[in-house]
């Protein structure tokens, strides 16, 4: 199974604000959409960063309240690791794992492709261990 299943299962809608968006605005843009991360993207659309939900509490519980009016651009991740549609799902857990991120923006020929979470990969990786457990209890029973 690769990444270019995942997105087809779920789309390919990829969720950005501008640099200068603040924490707040951040903070409340991932609750309404209801997504743990999102890219910093320019004016043009290309990728300046991105900016997680867990650099959200870090940059609140460092500088308090004060942090809100603060510019995502000052928090956000800017050496962003991506994969492609074509890349097995057992890579990108890698990914994720070796990284400690759970978000990963997918890209092909230099054009942002979507993007999926840790949780689509595992709900990927469940749905073929069921598709190859029902496979071999097929199986079982002709061969019976």
């Amino acid at each position: 199974m690769t990444v270019s299943t995942i997105l087809a299962r779920k789309g390919r809608a990829v969720y950005s604000f501008p640099p200068e968006t603040n924490v707040r605005e951040a903070t409340r843009f991932l609750s309404e959409q209801g997504i743990g991360a999102a890219l910093v993207r320019d004016a043009s659309g290309n990728m300046l960063g991105i900016v997680s939900e867990r650099d959200l509490v870090r940059a609140i519980a460092a500088q308090g309240a004060e942090s809100l009016n603060k510019p995502v651009s000052g928090l956000m991740t800017t050496k962003v690791i991506t994969c492609m549609s074509s890349d097995a799902i057992r890579h990108v857990m890698g990914l994720m794992t070796s990284g400690r991120f759970r978000h990963l923006p997918v890209v092909d020929d230099g054009q942002l492709a979507g993007m999926i979470s840790i949780g689509d990969v595992v709900k990927a990786r469940i749905a073929d261990a069921e598709a190859e457990s029902q496979q071999l209890k097929d199986y079982i029973q002709l061969a019976s």
